[in-house]
């Protein structure tokens, strides 16, 4: 593989993580949103699988996009999710616990997560 190919790769990957990045508000907003619609009292299967998609997509993103940090929280909160759904009663508190454990996901998000890794490659990048 010639440099030049090595050097195009790393220039599209930095531009995909850029537009990954750019795009992380509106997509936790996203998840805010359809966190504070949902009713712990009596919640809502369209909305939690929409939750579920949207943790879904998110974790495996920021993973791809060297998110580890957020993509492992969208994914332990995906998987809790999951458990609760597969249960016929969970109770309010239960729901309102992961309700909180998403706020705190979201607001942590939007504080500026970084990509967990560096490597000397990127100093390929002029």
């Amino acid at each position: 593989m010639s440099p030049s190919v090595d050097a195009d790769f790393f220039v599209r990957l930095t531009q995909a993580n850029d537009g990954f990045r750019a795009g992380l508000p509106a997509t936790l907003g996203r998840l805010q949103r359809a966190g504070a619609g949902f009713d712990p009292a009596a919640p809502a299967a369209p909305l939690a699988g929409e939750l579920q998609s949207l943790l879904h997509a998110l974790a495996g993103a920021a993973v791809t996009f060297g998110f580890r940090e957020l993509g492992q929280g969208a994914r332990a909160l995906e998987q809790r999710l999951r458990v609760l759904t597969a249960f016929e009663l969970v109770g309010a508190d239960d729901w309102r616990a992961w309700l909180a454990a998403l706020d705190d996901f979201v607001r942590a998000g939007l504080a500026g997560p970084t990509p967990a890794y560096h490597s000397a490659a990127f100093a390929l990048l002029p």
